[in-house]
């Protein structure tokens, strides 16, 4: 076996491996007597069967097979000879006009990681920005929980429907004077002002009042997701069986208990957990972009452009996915065009940080252990349906890179809290205002994750040109709402089966991937 290095120019390589015809033929007469005692062919006894008769049987599979025996164990003696660390799988290539008994020449080419300096570390200064929880913001957090899970009572027969109320009603819905499927029912209780519905449906149950008989027309949206009704004008018939309007909603003890709490002091502190838990990560990201500052201010080296174009390819796939929901689409595609260059500059940014991040961690002997990944990987898996598990948890025991990638955002997470323990951090209390309107300057100027580190790059960078436009807070649902959500059950008005069409659907489950 032989090697030549044909191209050694910044950080890519190639080769030209020659493997003997000779080598090859004495894996083949290897695996023919390692199989010869198992193939059975009519005329002779079990293991009797002669060599050349075995060749002709299998001879062309047996070829293939240490052929490409042959090239794996040459492309990682290769690799381990020359102490390369190939940043992306090997383009390996066999040349053309092989055949069996001649000698075979592979190409392979490949990108090497960078040689990267010890990182600088010392003196590393970060500023904490804290904030406080105010009890204003636990009472309007309450009383926000309250009014999310208010009981309804029936209403005088001569009232007036408004915003807020809870109408029960049966419903026909027609397209082009017919009953369309789907689109009647019975009981069905929709809360006026909830935007449960599509536009318009809503806001002419205004005034109706129990036993009303009433007909209202609508037109379905254009992106509404029965291929049948999009953008189709209808009608709905309606008959009113009820009006309830909304008790007072009081955040107490009563309240707290029906959550299957001790008592409002109990809830009250379940939400300040929450809300310093929420601020805590703001705090933290915060934090993180001016490390990375700090890091890619201080360390410039060459990466691979085989990477960044990945990581440009996931940043641009992101963002053609937002652009596609925008208002005009393609003058967001066309914005985004024009801004190419800096994409691609915050994915080399990107890159270059999560080399940084990985050549720190493993300096340090920053691990992440067996327990914690497979607690990462018992995590993953409840994304799925329960069928599924099994066989997600296959995949990632399986595939490296599926593993890796999922193993990613906490190395990265890990290796940033040692940072954070050897820098000079110094703590300054801020209002939540002030912390959210910091990262969101910050937001403009390239701060970044490692590459491929599995996080939500939303709030990351983008440029001057095209802010990100969502604060963490909005990203999450109203931490109020969550003991609820654990706790409370819903009002069996909010439970009626039969929803008419015009009711906004649901996303899909998420699948198990597949190989």
């Amino acid at each position: 076996m032989q090697t030549v290095e044909t191209l050694n120019e910044g950080l890519k390589r190639a080769y030209t491996l020659t493997i003997s015809a000779k080598d090859i033929d004495a894996r083949v007469e290897k695996e023919i007597k390692s199989v010869a005692p198992q193939v059975r062919m009519p005329g002779f006894r079990p293991g009797k069967v002669p060599a050349n008769l075995v060749r002709k049987m299998h001879g062309e599979a047996l070829q293939q097979d240490a052929l490409n025996s042959s090239i794996q164990e040459g492309v990682q003696k290769l690799i381990g000879d020359n102490k390369l660390r190939p940043a992306m799988q090997p383009s390996v290539e066999l040349a053309e006009g092989y055949a069996p008994g001649k000698d075979a020449e592979v190409k392979i080419e490949l990108e090497v990681l960078p040689e990267i300096a010890a990182p600088k570390i010392d003196g590393l200064k970060l500023e904490r920005l804290t904030v406080e929880v105010e009890e204003a913001k636990i009472d309007e957090a309450l009383q926000g929980m309250a009014d999310a899970n208010k009981q309804f009572e029936d209403a005088a027969k001569s009232h007036k429907a408004k915003t807020g109320d809870l109408v029960v009603m049966d419903f026909v819905g027609k397209v082009d004077g017919v009953a369309f499927e789907g689109g009647t029912g019975e009981g069905m209780s929709i809360e006026i002002g909830s935007g449960r519905l599509i536009p318009g449906f809503e806001d002419q149950l205004v005034g109706v009042k129990a036993n009303d008989e009433k007909t209202i027309e609508v037109t379905f949206p254009e992106d509404y997701n029965v291929e049948t009704l999009k953008g189709k004008p209808a009608t709905f018939d309606l008959v009113i069986t009820a009006v309830r309007s909304p008790k007072e909603a009081k955040a107490d003890d009563e309240f707290a208990k029906a959550l299957g709490l001790e008592g409002i002091d109990q809830l009250r502190g379940l939400i300040k957990g929450q809300l310093e838990q929420e601020l805590n990560g703001l705090t933290r990201t915060h934090m993180k972009r001016k490390l990375l500052d700090q890091l890619a201010d201080a360390h410039d080296f060459d990466v691979p452009p085989s990477m960044v174009e990945a990581e440009f390819n996931q940043i641009w796939a992101q963002l053609q996915h937002e652009a596609s929901h925008e208002a005009d689409p393609e003058a967001a595609l066309k914005e985004m065009e024009g801004d190419r260059d800096e994409y691609r500059a915050i994915a080399v940014r990107r890159v270059r940080l999560g080399l940084l991040l990985s050549e720190i961690g493993q300096a340090n002997g920053v691990e992440v252990s067996a327990q914690e990944m497979n607690r990462l990987i018992a995590q993953a898996a409840q994304q799925y349906a329960p069928k599924d598990r099994e066989r997600f948890i296959q995949y990632i025991q399986q595939e490296p890179m599926a593993a890796a990638q999922l193993r990613a955002p906490l190395y990265e997470d890990k290796v940033v809290d040692f940072l954070f323990d050897k820098a000079e951090v110094t703590d300054r209390a801020v209002t939540r205002d002030e912390l959210e309107a910091a990262i969101e300057a910050e937001g403009d100027e390239g701060h970044v994750h490692g590459p491929g580190c599995g996080h939500d790059h939303s709030h990351d960078e983008k440029p001057k040109a095209k802010k990100a436009a969502k604060k963490a807070d909005d990203k999450a649902e109203d931490a109020a709402e969550k003991p609820a959500k654990k706790a409370a059950a819903k009002k069996a008005d909010d439970k009626a089966e039969d929803k008419p069409a015009a009711e906004k659907k649901p996303a899909a489950k998420k699948s198990a991937p597949k190989k």
